[in-house]
């Protein structure tokens, strides 16, 4: 099984910066897929980043500009840099990463850690 440890949640200031990390249980070279997404309260879950396994980055419109998706292969881990962050931009957020095996496709995901942005 692939397993997911996020870390570097907490409390910031508006217009502050964090930096989430995702260590993934496997070799990210073998992933197909990773994403980090959020859940605030009374709201779905949304797709704020992804990258594909070739290098190719999607960002929410909310978030583009100011968030950044990236990974260390060598420390199997996934980032997810915010910069400028809003009140709006609190939630929860996961981690996911795609996997294949058998030639079936799975979705992987994390135990979320909290951002809140408040003054």
């Amino acid at each position: 099984q692939v397993q997911l440890v996020e870390s570097g949640g907490g409390l910031v200031q508006p217009g502050g910066s964090l930096r989430l990390s995702c260590a993934v249980s496997t070799s990210i070279l073998s992933i197909l897929d990773m994403a980090w997404y959020r859940q605030a309260p009374g709201k779905q879950r949304e797709l704020v980043a992804r990258s594909t396994r070739g290098l190719i980055t999607n960002y929410a419109d909310s978030v583009k500009g100011r968030f950044t998706i990236s990974r260390d292969n060598a420390k199997n881990t996934m980032y997810l840099q915010m910069n400028t962050l809003t009140p709006e931009d609190t939630a929860v957020y996961y981690c996911n990463v795609r996997t294949t095996s058998g030639g079936v496709t799975y979705d992987n995901w994390g135990q979320g850690t909290q951002v809140t942005v408040s003054s």
